[in-house]
């Protein structure tokens, strides 16, 4: 990257060139605002001080004041770290992407399928959430460019829809969000909510969600401007029940949320997670970032089965209590008053309209998971053993070992890289000492520690 595509940050307020106007460079690459220049005149010769006909040669009140600024060559160069660099904002003559640049529902959802197994419902709502939430930022800035135009200002302003997922532990919700930024070539940042905290508390401020983004943007707020934000674990800050102490990282954080959610201008320090005085501020518009929040939400599958089962009746065509006992995709029955039962507040709900919910995964689709996806373990496992020149097989009932044994865990697809890892060692281990092994296949007697796996020799 060139210099010239960076902003000049002030030395001593830190603010850059696009806040605090033009700079004035000095000696060793310093760079100084004409208020702070003016201010650090007047602190050392007071105000309204006649300099005309004074030496200023010994002072030594104001950096390189008493230097002799006729060799330069010596003096400390007083570089801006390139984290906290800001990049210059061009010169809009259009909008940043074409509307035919936004591929359409059905494209988006076959990428997602090459990469995610299962969830075809999840993947259809976030195909058509996400293709809407795009055409609507292309809308706004030909709405901003045309603001003179009288038939724009009389056109439909379409409101924002940010996204809500809800499934159990590894369903794959953080993985859908990465798969998704990857296809769309957009900054994605990933936050936790259990880290946030009310301002003025120790943790993350509600901004540094917005500084994640801007640092995965390289600094350039305008591409920001047009990114994914996901906030994990959102179900962590719900209202807590029955508490007597300050819950500073509960419905407070839900409250300082809203503004970020609806959209706003925000103060983001560049290359930290703190603001101080070392570090540049910069403002970032969250009008046309998507933000995607995603959570387990325990628990929330007794308030929905609770809920139904007192719609429940007797009679002919009624509705019978067991079909919600032993539903296990209850979740996609879920409404807004069972999540503002589990804590989260009116105003918060409102501002997520698009809910998502994912499935439980089952030993077919953990089977699929193991074998399908384009980057799918199985495969990766099987390029290592090719570069020692040995075949990998796994037997279909070794697989639905697998698979029924994570679920065993409880943690969803996760399980299946710590199972994989703890029966491939020895393989990955034994392998690379006999050149002459041709190839390994992996048995269910394997797995359940009855044998070992069957070596075939070259030949």
């Amino acid at each position: 990257m060139e210099e010239q595509e960076y902003e000049k940050i002030c030395y001593m307020c830190r603010r850059p060139e696009s806040k605090a106007g033009s700079m004035i460079t000095m000696p060793g690459n310093m760079c100084l605002c004409h208020d702070c220049l003016q201010k650090t005149f007047d602190s050392v010769m007071g105000q309204g001080a006649d300099l005309s006909h004074m030496d200023l040669s010994h002072l030594s009140g104001f950096p390189y004041m008493n230097m002799n600024f006729s060799n330069t060559e010596n003096l400390p160069q007083m570089e801006i770290p390139k984290k906290q660099q800001v990049k210059k904002k061009k010169e809009k003559k259009g909008p940043d992407f074409e509307l035919k640049d936004i591929p359409a529902p059905h494209v988006i959802k076959q990428r997602l399928d090459e990469y995610v197994i299962g969830q075809n419902q999840a993947k259809k709502v976030i195909s058509v959430a996400v293709y809407n939430h795009y055409k609507r930022v292309y809308a706004e800035e030909m709405r901003t460019l045309l603001a003179d135009d009288r038939s724009s200002a009389e056109e439909i302003s379409i409101e924002k829809s940010n996204i809500l997922m809800i499934g159990p532990t590894g369903s794959g919700k953080t993985f859908l969000v990465r798969t998704l930024a990857k296809l769309l070539d957009v900054p994605l940042a990933i936050a936790d909510a259990t880290s946030l905290t009310e301002a003025g508390y120790i943790g993350d401020d509600i901004e540094s969600v917005v500084s994640k983004l801007l640092a995965a943007a390289d600094n350039d707020v305008e591409k920001a401007e047009h990114g994914i934000i996901f906030i994990d674990e959102i179900d962590k800050i719900a209202k807590k029940k029955e508490t007597h102490t300050r819950d500073v990282s509960g419905e407070s954080v839900q409250q300082e949320l809203l503004k970020l959610l609806e959209g706003s201008s925000v103060e983001v320090p560049v290359g930290s997670n703190q603001k101080n005085a070392l570090t540049p501020m910069v403002t970032v518009n969250t009008d046309n970032i998507l933000f995607i929040c995603g959570g387990a939400f325990p628990d929330l599958e007794h308030i929905i089965r609770e809920r139904l089962m007192k719609k429940s009746s007797m009679g002919f065509g009624a509705e019978l209590k067991d079909q919600y006992e032993q539903d296990a995709d209850i979740l996609r029955h879920v409404t807004s008053s069972d999540l503002r039962n589990f804590g989260m507040i009116p105003e918060f709900l409102g501002r997520l309209p698009v809910v998502v919910t994912l499935e439980k995964l089952t030993v077919d689709l953990l089977v699929r998971i193991l074998k399908e996806p384009r980057n799918a373990i199985l495969k990766q496992y099987t390029r290592l053993l090719e570069m020692d020149e040995v075949k990998l097989i796994f037997e279909d009932e070794a697989l639905e070992w697998i698979a029924r044994e994570a679920i065993k865990r409880e943690t969803g697809a996760r399980a299946l890289r710590a199972i994989l890892e703890e029966y491939m060692l020895d393989i990955m281990y034994e392998i690379p000492k006999d050149p002459n092994i041709g190839s390994v296949v992996v048995t269910r007697p394997y797995l359940e520690h009855k044998g070992g796996p069957v070596i075939r020799m070259r030949g």
